[in-house]
């Protein structure tokens, strides 16, 4: 099943027309957004009401990669969403470390005030976001590909999410991740067994962020440019509801639920603003 799927994904541009492979695009970047924050909230129980956070610092981390060497880029096209991982993961270590002093309802509230304080200082740090306008950039041609069509965009978004989601799934078979599932079950257990919980909690947050990053870079690799905006809430909300709609204790469910939303919302704003 999962081997015909991934052909079906392969013959995508060769059977959908240019618009709809645009929407293919977002969808699989929205399918690996939920996916990673599917780690935190189905696998350890941690609910985030500021996931955005993660993939919109790791979309302006790969839109200055991208513009780095005079506009020639840090890394080359294919590699520039490592760069949103490196930014997620930096992030989502050191907010990781403040949200996982609480559980819970406070913890939920936690991580929505680091995300909204990144949201609310961002349009007045226009060194780093670009202000109203944000930041723009240009894919540059790199292992004989120009990367100027959107087939090539959409193969590379499609290499980079396969390759999240296989290790994604290889994580929830680790000890880690397996003691992840403690954490969601019965962290006081977990604890009374003798594991650092507070050090297992952070190790998963900063993972989960890690490849919200990569979408975020994904994101700014078929975009070309990055705003604020990415770091908006209506962001947050829909990861954890693209999320819940696919359910959360089945490993491919977050990603095929933000894949039917995202594609609900291209198909339905053609016959209405209210979809």
């Amino acid at each position: 099943a999962i081997a015909i799927a991934v052909l079906l994904l392969a013959a995508v541009p060769l059977l959908l027309s240019q618009g709809l492979v645009n929407a293919a695009i977002q969808m699989l970047i929205a399918a690996l957004f939920a996916s990673a924050y599917n780690v935190l909230c189905g696998q350890a129980g941690m609910l985030s009401f500021g996931h955005a956070a993660y993939f919109g610092i790791g979309a302006f981390a790969t839109v200055h990669a991208m513009n780095a060497v005079g506009g020639a880029g840090l890394l080359p096209t294919p590699l520039l969403p490592l760069a949103g991982g490196v930014g997620g993961l930096l992030l989502g270590a050191v907010a990781g470390w403040f949200a996982t002093q609480r559980t819970g309802t406070y913890f939920a509230m936690i991580t929505l005030a680091i995300a909204e304080l990144l949201h609310a200082l961002a349009p007045h740090l226009k060194g780093w976001f670009g202000g109203e306008a944000g930041v723009s950039a240009m894919r540059m041609p790199s292992l004989g590909l120009d990367f100027g069509s959107t087939v090539h965009v959409y193969y590379l978004t499609l290499t980079w999410v396969l390759a999240c989601l296989a290790l994604l799934f290889f994580f929830t078979l680790t000890p880690t991740g397996r003691l992840a599932l403690g954490l969601r079950e019965n962290g006081h257990r977990l604890a009374f067994l003798g594991y650092d919980v507070h050090r297992l909690s952070v190790l998963v947050f900063a993972i989960s962020a890690m490849f919200s990053g990569i979408a975020g870079g994904l994101q700014v690799v078929s975009n070309e440019a990055a705003n604020y905006v990415v770091l908006d809430a209506h962001l947050s909300a829909a990861v954890v509801l693209n999320t819940y709609i696919g359910g959360v204790k089945v490993f491919l469910g977050p990603a095929l639920g933000a894949a039917l939303m995202t594609f609900f919302g291209y198909a339905v704003s053609d016959l209405t603003q209210s979809w």
